[in-house]
């Protein structure tokens, strides 16, 4: 019996996804919800189920092809699984390999080949796909043995004059690769961060000491009684939570003409995945110790890298942390995530000199930034709260008192 392979609900308000790359060809065997295929939504990439254990029998929509909620992408002939391996269906008589197709020759290695009386054997190719580049040919052009033919005594040798090469440009092609879903959605948000929202950015610096200090004294038992790393992420985790709550403005949201204004800390953390940044959410981060905010960090981190991220954790949010730090960004202005009021930028650590009472000193220093929405945040408010920020990373030891 055919059963069909239907597209499911994944997501309020996603109504069509993309299609990924289908985990089993036509005629191959699946289990009952063993991964078929992989659907690419605005928010994120799931991988869609077998809804019946037997044999891919049809496909109706390819990779790249979009596919609305509920519609049929495919058909499954419902069987039992093979009791062991299926051998090769046949023996297919040997037949002689074809002969490799002649590898593509970009026009000015065309010219150097002609020149230099070169044929395809005498180069190795260097470029994309097997490519035969103009450097190449040169490379062989400079390598091919003079030529052996005996010149008369009686003849003087012909003067040559030196023509320089003009400079090597490389390859010049173009490629053309359709946008996924999770990056024309990052893009459209962007552009309506920018559009919708008034933004502005202040910025502070902090002394890491402390919290270095700190780190270094707690990582092995933190290690050991937890199972992972004491991060840095914890701790202004911990100091965003205490400052929204100082600042509810910088924790609210714009609603038509109303302001929604929460009393809870739903923390998105900022991740990069393969197929562009995403922002799981920290539920209630109010709640959480140092150990549960760095295991659950990694965790996502794990499968955003895997794209094994659900819908739902990726919805939602009061407030946003990002770190342009782990890539090396030394100042920036982030971009709120819309409808969010405020998003926190951590950026390297650098030893640089500082005054420190009366005296010029070495310490680890970082950038922060937060961009605000200006029509829900004063100025004022968005000071006092990079100040709160500042206050508990350079005295970690407050953040241990609520």
């Amino acid at each position: 019996m055919a059963v069909e392979i239907k597209v499911p609900e994944v997501g309020e308000s996603i109504t069509e996804v993309e299609l990924g790359q289908w985990l089993k060809p036509v005629g191959a065997y699946a289990k009952p919800d063993e991964p078929l295929v992989e659907l690419e939504s605005e928010k994120a990439t799931i991988e869609l189920p077998s809804p019946a254990g037997g044999i891919l029998t049809q496909i109706l929509k390819q990779t790249g092809n979009t596919a609305e909620v509920g519609e049929v992408i495919g058909y499954i002939e419902a069987a039992e699984a093979p009791d062991t391996p299926a051998p090769e269906q046949k023996t297919v008589a040997a037949t002689p390999a074809p002969e490799p197709a002649a590898p593509r020759v970009m026009p000015a290695a065309q010219r150097v080949m002609a020149e230099a009386k070169l044929s395809l054997a005498d180069i190795t190719p260097t470029g994309p796909g097997g490519r035969i580049l103009k450097e190449d040919a040169q490379r062989a052009a400079q390598a091919k043995p003079a030529s052996t033919t005996a010149v008369p005594e009686t003849q003087p040798p012909p003067v040559v004059a030196s023509i320089p090469l003009p400079p090597s440009t490389g390859a010049r092609e173009t490629r053309m690769v359709r946008m996924t879903p999770i990056r024309r959605t990052i893009a459209a948000r962007l552009v309506e961060a920018q559009q919708n929202a008034a933004l502005l950015t202040t910025f502070n610096e902090l002394d890491m000491s402390a919290v270095k200090a700190m780190r270094a004294d707690l990582q092995e038992a933190f290690q050991a009684r937890h199972g992972v790393k004491l991060g840095f992420m914890s701790f202004f985790v911990r100091a965003a939570v205490h400052a929204l709550q100082a600042f509810p403005a910088i924790n609210a949201q714009i609603r038509d003409n109303d302001i929604i204004y929460y009393d809870y800390c739903d923390i998105g953390i900022a991740v990069g995945s393969g197929k562009g940044l995403v922002v799981p959410v920290l539920r209630n981060a109010e709640t959480m110790g140092f150990a549960e905010i760095e295991q659950r960090i990694t965790e996502f981190a794990a499968r955003a890298c895997d794209n094994k991220l659900a819908i739902e954790e990726l919805q939602g949010g009061t407030f946003t942390i990002t770190n342009g730090g782990v890539y090396g960004s030394m100042l920036s202005t982030p971009i709120i995530n819309p409808p969010q009021s405020g998003v926190l930028g951590m950026h390297a650590i650098m030893d640089r000199p500082i005054a420190l009472e009366g005296q010029v000193a070495i310490r680890p220093m970082m950038y922060v930034a937060l961009t605000y929405d200006h029509r829900m945040v004063d100025g004022r408010e968005a000071v006092t709260f990079l100040k709160a920020i500042k206050e508990r990373i350079e005295k970690p030891a407050l953040l241990l008192d609520f």
